[in-house]
């Protein structure tokens, strides 16, 4: 475990996607601060995740991961940061009754500022600035200005997050997560949505559940709040690194920006820089997987991330798209099981399903979502593995950037409310849409 220390040890490596920063001392001062000011989750919140992702890997429950696909600073609002944890909770009820088994609620948020690109620069009209990387790095805006990378913004992403986080807590620990009032708002969704009439059986007999429950006194503590976790991509390593920190309990290495991180699918190399520092914290982690994964890899991700086998440490996302999932995903499902690895499957079916519409915008078909997660359930039925969850990006307002869904949203639609900052995201009534379509799939 010693050797967990170097913590330094990915610099010498070639690390992906990071901003090219004009000033380095600059950047240094930032880094600085950042190393001096709180941790935003302590080590035995992630360890409880871990406990929890064991839990998932055993078969015996289920993660939701899900929020921004880009977090933006300006969208650190109460309003915003609600509408989310309340779209993520309805969800959570529906699959927790549906699938008999706990759910993890895992956002992605408080730290989701920075967004790996496939060109460095962007051109319009002749002109060639850096691309959008984030709030964390520069601004949305394409000005040389805002596209400059600036340090000091990773000190701005640090307050969003602990903003967030503070939230986050209220929300989930304050009476607003209590069971019978999300269940009341799903009642809302499936009486006004076009496609929530096919879940009232559902609904009615979660409503039964719970009145059996109240006719019994049965007032557990978990109907009033949740267990919330935070999680982002590990994108820019400086940033990454500054808020580890070793915990007194352990002298082992955590990165306090979140309770779980994850390598993404451009930056899981595994001669770099990512894969070198994932291995050296000590938080439940996890790495998305894409269609061009071998077994191979996997398992040397596995050997590299978790050599010491341990469940709830390891979390593959994978994100292969609804047309090659069913092709792509046995394979590793079935070298990584047969290796007697210890890993949670996660499928993201947003990803691999982005094309652009007629308008420019880039978008995702609802159908093409709920296929790839269909195609999930079938590939770890048929091999007798545990679907372990869903990964989304959603949002709590009712935006028009996927088409498809219960309130039809066509390509045509797009433009009316198309606010992300980067990929397209589900709207509240989609995301519970694909709870329900999900828990229709558990239940098979």
């Amino acid at each position: 475990m010693s050797n967990s220390l170097n913590l330094d040890s990915w610099r010498a490596l070639p690390a992906a996607q990071q901003p090219d920063w004009p000033d380095r001392a600059e950047l240094d001062k930032v880094v600085a601060e950042l190393g001096g000011l709180p941790p935003l989750v302590f080590a035995g919140e992630c360890d409880q995740l871990k406990e929890d992702l064991a839990a998932v890997t055993r078969g015996e429950a289920f993660v939701l991961q899900g929020g921004d696909c880009a977090e933006t600073f300006a969208g650190a609002t109460a309003d915003n940061v609600r509408n989310k944890l309340k779209t993520l909770l309805q969800m959570a009820i529906v699959l927790t009754y549906a699938g008999k088994v706990p759910v993890v609620k895992i956002g992605r948020l408080a730290g989701q500022f920075a967004k790996p690109r496939s060109k460095g620069t962007e051109v319009r009209e002749g002109v060639e600035l850096p691309a959008y990387r984030g709030d964390m790095v520069n601004g949305f805006d394409f000005t040389p200005e805002a596209r400059r990378p600036d340090p000091w913004r990773l000190l701005k992403a640090y307050h969003s997050s602990a903003v967030t986080l503070n939230l986050a807590r209220a929300f989930t620990k304050g009476g607003y997560a209590d069971l019978r009032q999300v269940h009341a708002w799903n009642q809302d969704f499936v009486a006004e949505s076009p496609a929530g009439r096919r879940y009232e059986r559902l609904a009615r007999e979660i409503d039964q559940a719970l009145a059996f429950m109240r006719a019994c006194g049965a007032e557990p503590e978990e109907f009033h709040s949740v267990e919330f976790y935070s999680s982002h991509e590990a994108l820019i390593l400086d940033y990454d690194q500054a808020l580890t920190r070793i915990d007194s309990r352990t002298g082992l290495p955590y990165d306090v920006s979140a309770h779980m991180v994850w390598i993404g699918e451009r930056t899981r190399q595994l001669d770099g820089a990512h894969v070198e520092f994932f291995s050296r914290i000590r938080n439940p982690i996890g790495v998305k997987l894409g269609p061009s994964t071998s077994p191979e890899e996997a398992l040397a991700l596995v050997e590299k991330l978790n050599p010491d086998n341990v469940p709830g440490r390891l979390t593959f996302v994978t994100r292969m798209g609804a047309s090659k999932i069913r092709e792509h995903l046995p394979p590793l499902v079935k070298e990584v099981t047969a290796a007697g690895a210890q890993v949670a499957w996660v499928c993201d079916p947003m990803h691999g399903n982005t094309f652009e519409a007629p308008s420019g915008h880039k978008t995702r078909r609802f159908d093409n979502v709920l296929d790839e997660v269909a195609g999930f359930f079938e590939v770890h039925r048929a091999l007798g593995t545990h679907p372990g969850g869903i990964h989304i990006e959603f949002t709590g307002d009712d935006v028009t950037e996927c088409v498809g869904g219960g309130h039809e949203i066509a390509e045509g639609d797009l433009a009316t409310r198309y606010e992300t900052a980067c990929d397209p995201r589900l709207n509240r009534g989609q995301s519970l849409d694909l709870a329900f379509r999900v828990a229709e799939l558990y239940r098979g």
